[in-house]
């Protein structure tokens, strides 16, 4: 704000001070009192505005003789615009305001943007525009700090029960042993419990981070604008207001604005509103264009009017946090099954604390020097209350051992590494299921142009009546047919031309098929598009869609005011309007029977050609008959003429035919799915390996109309056989998706357009195409392939099958130790009356366990063996029948050597019962960091097969193994009841052990 000072008159107080001469001296007396209290209480209340707000100047030295007025604060550049007004103007949809402001002209001239041309957007005018607009980002929410994430871990029930334990062993320790001695076991338990919870709210942090990170690459949506008379992309975040935006279908509308001009254009307003009626906007009745909403047919020019906060779209997003928090369709299985084996683990607890308190209480426990620790009323309170303490925390942690909250940590370690793992192979993944439902796809159902093919379209066939233009010259065309095809190309498109100056080469911009249509007409019929818009004047417009396949324009031309009709679209669709087409020289033909099949033959010989066909067509139109259909605005599509046809070559992307062979090899059925014709559709399919040169091909091709006239009966039998559906619309890839699923198949889509949000959404994983793909689109997929490659979607299949292959590698680890934990503490507890593993000492196993044991599982490479395998059933159990054999194998190994240990330890080893307990310890956690390496591999035997490549998984076991050997050798109390000196000896001898039972498993699978 800044402050504009006007003088005053002082005409107001002398005629008040002259009136009060006529009063009465009393009441002058108060007259002058009560002006100078009004003085004072207006001298009070500037200097308090001053205080309080910042941008006030300095008061006058004469308060009295001056008014100050705050006013918003102006930029040279722009010292006419009010941003509220503007933001105002658009979010009520004030007609009447925007024609006091003179149209969408007089704002555009208020912005200083030319309608044509847009603004300069060079440097200093986008600082200027950012400085009076702000810029086209909103407010977030602050992000969830790693203190959120502490505090949502020390709400666990367990993780209280242990705190409570640990805060009253420490207090009873201390005052029995010592401030010295008496921590050692209640502050154990509590570094225990603090790293869990370290552990624990860091991998939840960096789990946050990553998806913020991937929401910030979501939302940077590249958006055309017009900037210098040049179309170019740039991020919707570096939209400014006065920019000329270029919208089509699909895309989602940037910021506030208005329409300039356009054609057919429906806004799909149901983000802003939830209404889902499609709202018309045009220039007269209704020009407001809203940020967050969808363009849902058309294409137009908005002028931006506010952007960023200035918007409701903005105001709304403001609000809203990325929710980091979806739970997938594994997520909840394992949920399920760690609440299940908590059960377990509660009972187990359960029975463990009534048999030690009954054996404490009936005097069956001694302590160190053989005494019994209960002699009724002889023992102290503090004794009985210590060692019930005690008891309770072995059940407690014996509880917290038995909950493998391992299993969820190793899913979302394995689904954040793969999603990172993921856009580096050109993939981003929106939603997190689709990382584990990718592994389990039976089906992909993908699009041709673009993903199988390069989407990098170039005119290579042009044929004029009957007759290849490559045997003849561009120049023997008939001057009426010349300029009809120009009509034809340069009027009826999305696409543009720009060439700065006349030496400069030209820039194409619009869809890969438009640029190639663009590029053929300037360069080789030497079309000038700006001189064809000067001449004509474009009445009505039907947009290509992907149902239509087609797209049409009526227009006037200038000179002699005649009108004509032109389409554009699939060959064989266009010809089907057409009852007349011209030759090169310019005469118009009647199209017989005869006729069609000549023509019919050339489409198919351009698609065996793997030739994309677009025909052009045209018709006059009378002035009478423009006037009778302006009512319904239809264009004319019959009794056409045919100009001619183009070819477009769209070659094959290196590399997609192994990706193809690739996915049939992980017996994946591959299904392509065009809306190019059936000849082009089988020569690319055969090019790429979906068809094979000797298959039958009764069947396996398939028109959408015939396969959309097929009874639900007949789409059932026959909907596995099909390999290739051509001339399909968005519609007949629903239906096949839907059959597909119906007969059990997990199904994978690929799309890029508005029309295909239905199957996107209805497949178990959708994957929309970066590049091509609309907003729309994107929105409506769990996955975005950034690069439209083939191969990135085998890529993403192979990742899927990563993911779950991991996660049941963790299941396997994970479930030993709980039931080599359970079972051992069990029967200890009700043989001897103690538990050899005591709290501290399962705290810390399963820290290491499940944090970096789920790291090293959860973070392996894919493999080529996962591609050997069919893909995982629907209702295929999570842990199979080869995980139970190697789990139980391990863990009876597991239970033995240790109960050995227990019962006859000392008289093995010769060593007292202080060191017996240590090594029973250390025995139990280096039998899991052995166990990890039988986990890498559930069903082969050598486990060490490929373990270099993998460093991280190395790394972590050496960690490991280096924190156990510091905790057994160098902390006496809080590990261990003492400390092995003798290391070699012992180590020595348990790695005998070891040797012999990593034997025991091999054998016993073996057996099995």
């Amino acid at each position: 704000m800044s402050t504009t000072i006007f003088p005053a008159t002082l005409l107001c107080k002398d005629f008040l001070l002259d009136q009060s001469i006529n009063l009465s001296k009393p009441n002058k007396k108060r007259w002058h009192v009560a002006f100078a209290t009004i003085y004072c209480s207006r001298a009070f209340s500037s200097h308090s505005k001053k205080t309080v707000a910042k941008n006030i100047t300095e008061f006058s030295p004469f308060p009295s003789h001056r008014v100050v007025i705050n006013v918003a604060e102006t930029h040279p550049c722009f010292s006419n615009i009010d941003q509220l007004s503007f933001t105002q103007l658009v979010k009520e949809k004030n007609l009447d305001q925007l024609v006091r402001f003179g149209g969408v002209e007089g704002l555009a001239s208020a912005l200083k943007t030319e309608l044509e041309h847009g603004i300069h957007g060079d440097a200093e005018d986008i600082t200027h525009r950012h400085e009076v607009f702000g810029t086209n980002t909103y407010r977030k929410p602050p992000t969830k700090s790693f203190f959120h994430f502490v505090w949502e871990a020390f709400k666990d029930l367990t993780i209280l029960i242990l705190l409570a334990c640990a805060a009253l062993s420490l207090g009873f320790g201390i005052k029995e042993h010592g401030p010295k001695e008496g921590w050692y076991d209640g502050g154990s338990i509590f570094v225990a419990v603090f790293l869990v919870i370290a552990v624990s709210a860091g991998s939840n942090f960096k789990q946050n981070g990553q998806f913020e990170k991937l929401s910030k690459v979501g939302n940077n949506i590249q958006v055309e604008v017009v900037r210098s008379g040049r179309r170019q992309q740039i991020s919707i975040f570096e939209i400014v207001v006065g920019d000329v935006v270029c919208l089509k279908i699909g895309d989602q509308i940037p910021a506030d604005g208005l329409f300039l001009d356009g054609h057919s254009l429906q806004v799909d307003e149901l983000s802003m509103t939830g209404e889902s009626d499609h709202v018309e906007v045009n220039h007269s009745q209704n020009p407001f264009l809203f940020s967050g909403t969808k363009v849902a047919d058309g294409y137009a020019r908005m002028l931006v009017t506010s952007v960023g906060m200035n918007t409701t779209w903005g105001e709304m997003m403001s609000t809203i946090s990325c929710d980091s928090n979806e739970q997938t369709p594994l997520q909840a299985r394992l949920n399920k099954l760690t609440s299940s084996i908590g059960k377990v683990g509660l009972v187990v607890a359960f029975l463990v604390l009534l048999v030690l308190l009954v054996r404490y209480f009936t005097g069956n426990t001694k302590d160190e020097n053989g005494n019994k620790e209960f002699n009724g009323s002889k023992t102290k309170v503090d004794d009985v209350i210590n060692a019930v303490i005690g008891i309770i925390a072995a059940a407690v942690t014996i509880v917290v051992v038995a909950i493998p909250e391992g299993l969820p940590l190793a899913v979302t370690l394995t689904l954040a590494y793969s999603m990172k793992r993921m856009m580096a192979d050109q993939a981003m993944v929106r939603k997190l299921s689709a990382c584990e439902t990718m592994g389990s796809a039976t089906t992909i159902c993908t699009d041709k142009t673009g993903t199988l093919t390069m989407n990098q379209m170039k005119v290579t066939k042009f044929w004029l009546g009957q007759e290849s233009m490559e045997e003849r010259s561009n120049t023997s065309i008939a001057a009426n047919i010349l300029e009809l095809l120009h009509q034809g190309v340069g009027l009826n498109t999305t696409g543009c031309v720009y060439q700065s100056t006349s030496e400069t080469q030209f820039e194409f911009c619009g869809s890969p098929t438009e640029k190639a249509i663009l590029s053929w007409a300037v360069l080789e019929l030497n079309m000038n598009m700006e001189e064809l818009k000067q001449s004509c004047t474009v009445l009505h417009v039907e947009a290509f869609n992907s149902e239509k396949k087609r797209s049409g324009v009526l227009m006037r031309k200038k000179n002699d005011n005649t009108i004509n009709v032109h389409w554009k679209g699939a060959a064989e669709m266009i010809l089907a309007m057409c009852s007349h087409f011209y030759d090169p020289s310019g005469n118009m033909k009647h199209m017989d029977d005869g006729e069609r099949m000549k023509f019919n033959q050339i489409i198919q010989g351009m698609a065996a050609s793997s030739l994309r066909c677009i025909a052009f067509a045209h018709k006059k139109v009378q002035e009478e008959e423009h006037e009778d259909e302006k009512s319904h605005q239809k264009l004319k599509d019959h009794d056409l003429t045919l100009l001619g046809f183009v070819g477009l070559k769209d070659p094959c992307r290196p590399g997609v035919k192994k990706a193809v062979e690739d996915c049939q090899y992980a017996q994946v059925n591959i299904k392509m799915i065009t809306g190019d014709n059936v000849f082009t559709a089988r020569a690319i399919a055969t090019e790429c390996g979906i068809l094979k040169p000797d298959q039958d091909l009764n069947g396996a091709v398939v028109e959408g109309a015939e396969f959309r006239n097929y009874t639900p009966e007949e789409r059932m039998e026959k909907v596995d056989k099909i390999c290739v559906m051509a001339r399909s619309s968005p519609f007949d890839k629903l239906l096949m998706v839907q059959c597909l699923k119906q007969k059990g198949h997990v199904v994978a889509v690929t799309g890029d357009g508005t029309n295909d949000a239905p199957a996107l959404k209805e497949a178990d994983i959708g994957l929309s195409m970066g590049i091509q793909g609309t907003e729309v689109a994107k929105e409506s997929s769990d996955i975005v392939i950034l690069d439209d490659n083939f191969a990135s979607v085998a890529t993403v299949l192979r990742w899927g099958r990563c993911v779950y292959n991991n996660i049941q590698k963790f299941i396997q680890f994970q479930l030993t130790v709980n039931v080599a934990a359970l079972v051992i503490n069990f029967v200890a507890a009700v043989s001897a009356g103690e538990v050899p593993l005591t709290a501290v000492q399962l705290l810390w196993e399963n820290l290491i366990m499940d944090t970096l044991g789920a790291l090293a599982l959860a973070t392996e490479q894919p493999t080529k063996e996962l591609m050997e395998k069919p893909p995982v059933g629907r209702t295929e159990p999570l842990i199979t029948n080869i995980m139970w054999r190697n789990l139980l194998a391990q863990a009876f190994y597991q239970i033995a050597v240790l109960l050995t240990l227990q019962f006859s330890g000392k008289s093995i080893f010769n060593v007292t019962q202080k060191v017996n307990d240590t090594l029973i310890f250390n025995t139990f956690v280096l039998c899991q960091v052995f166990n990890e390496f039988n986990a890498r591999k559930l069903e082969k035997k050598n486990v060490f097969e490929g373990i270099h490549k993998n460093k991280l998984f190395l790394g972590i076991v050496g960690i490991t193994i280096v924190l156990q050997v510091v905790m057994v050798e160098f902390l006496k109390r809080p590990l261990q009841k003492v400390v092995l000196r003798s290391f070699p000896h012992v180590y020595l001898k348990w790695l005998s052990i070891r040797e012999l039972g990593d034997r025991a498993p091999t054998v016993f699978n073996s057996f099995v």
